[in-house]
C-alpha cells in the first residue's frame, strides 16, 4: 500500500515543474521549436542551471560535461520501485529508436537519493539500463543544486529505515547543447513518440 500512495504521489505532481506549468498544446508563436512541440511551459523563471556532481565511473562533471550533445535527462533514484524503472527503461528504448534514425542523443540519470546510491550501485544500475547512460549523483547540496536548476522536487524523508522511498518529480528534460532546456516529456509518451518529438527538435536546431 505504502509503494502505490508514493507511486501516486509521483505522478500527481508531475503537472507542476517548481513555479512552473505545463500547458497542453503547441508552442507560442516566434519559437522556432513551436512545430516540435506538444506542451509548453508557462509560468516564471528558465529550466536550466550550473551543477556539479559525481558519475557512475567517479568522475566529477558539470552540466558543460554532460550536455555536449541532445540529452534526455531524469531525475529519480535507482532503490524506486516502480516508476524510476518503467520511465528509465523508456528513455533507453527511445535512445535506441533515435540511433536507428541517425540521431546520437546521450541517456543521463540524476539520483536524487545520494545516500544509497553509491558509484557502484549507480554504475551497476547503468550496466543495467543502457550502456550510453551517464547516472550522476553527489553531496546533498550538490544533489539540491542539480534538482533546483531544473525546477525539480523531491523528497527524502528522515528514516533510519533503509528502504525507505523518496518522493520525486517523473519528468524527463529534452536538453540542446546550444539551446538549453527545450521541453519535457510526460510518463505516458512512447519511446517512439520520443524518438519522434526529440529528432524534430533536434532537426529544428
Amino acid at each position: 500500500m505504502q509503494k502505490l500512495v508514493v507511486a501516486a504521489a509521483c505522478t500527481a505532481i508531475a503537472g507542476m515543474i517548481g513555479g512552473l506549468w505545463y500547458v497542453t498544446g503547441p508552442g507560442a508563436g516566434g519559437d522556432q521549436f513551436a512545430d516540435c512541440r506538444t506542451s509548453r511551459v508557462a509560468g516564471n523563471g528558465a529550466l536550466g542551471g550550473e551543477f556539479n556532481l559525481t558519475d557512475h565511473r567517479g568522475v566529477t562533471v558539470t552540466d558543460k560535461d554532460v550536455f555536449t550533445k541532445p540529452a534526455l535527462l531524469y531525475y529519480g533514484y535507482t532503490f524506486c520501485p516502480d516508476i524510476c524503472p518503467f520511465d528509465m527503461a523508456r528513455n533507453a528504448d527511445a535512445i535506441d529508436v533515435l540511433a536507428e534514425m541517425g540521431y546520437d542523443v546521450a541517456p543521463l540519470f540524476v539520483s536524487v537519493d545520494p545516500r544509497r546510491d553509491t558509484q557502484e550501485v549507480l554504475a551497476d544500475y547503468v550496466d543495467m539500463m543502457h550502456p550510453d547512460l551517464i547516472a550522476m549523483t553527489g553531496t546533498e547540496e550538490q544533489v539540491k543544486q542539480a534538482a533546483e536548476a531544473f525546477r525539480v522536487y523531491y523528497r527524502v524523508p528522515e528514516t533510519d529505515d533503509d528502504s525507505y522511498l523518496v518522493d520525486h518529480m517523473t519528468f524527463t528534460y529534452l536538453v540542446l547543447p546550444e539551446h538549453g532546456f527545450v521541453d519535457f516529456f510526460r510518463r505516458d509518451l512512447t519511446p517512439e513518440q520520443i524518438a519522434e518529438q526529440t529528432a524534430c527538435f533536434i532537426d529544428a536546431a
